[in-house]
């Protein structure tokens, strides 16, 4: 079953990551040089602090990230 994109998605507000999914852009020459390309972004849906909350438009899978996994906030918590 395909998830409707958020209705926070904001094309304006994207993010160029791999889908963990579908992998839609393990062929693609701009993403495999960490370059941003026109077809395979992710929408930004929110983020707090260093996690986004991200969308894949292509298969519609939504999934959180954390871009400093092991960093611990002033609370001694994992961020």
């Amino acid at each position: 079953m395909r998830l409707p994109i958020d209705p926070q998605a904001d094309i304006a507000r994207r993010a160029w990551v791999a889908c963990p999914v579908c992998d839609d852009a393990r062929h693609c020459t701009p993403c495999a040089d960490r370059r941003n390309c026109r077809e395979h972004w992710r929408y930004l849906i929110s983020s707090q602090g260093p996690v986004l909350h991200l969308q894949c438009p292509q298969c519609t899978h939504m999934w959180s990230l954390n871009t400093r996994p092991g960093v611990t906030g002033p609370d001694g918590r994992t961020l």
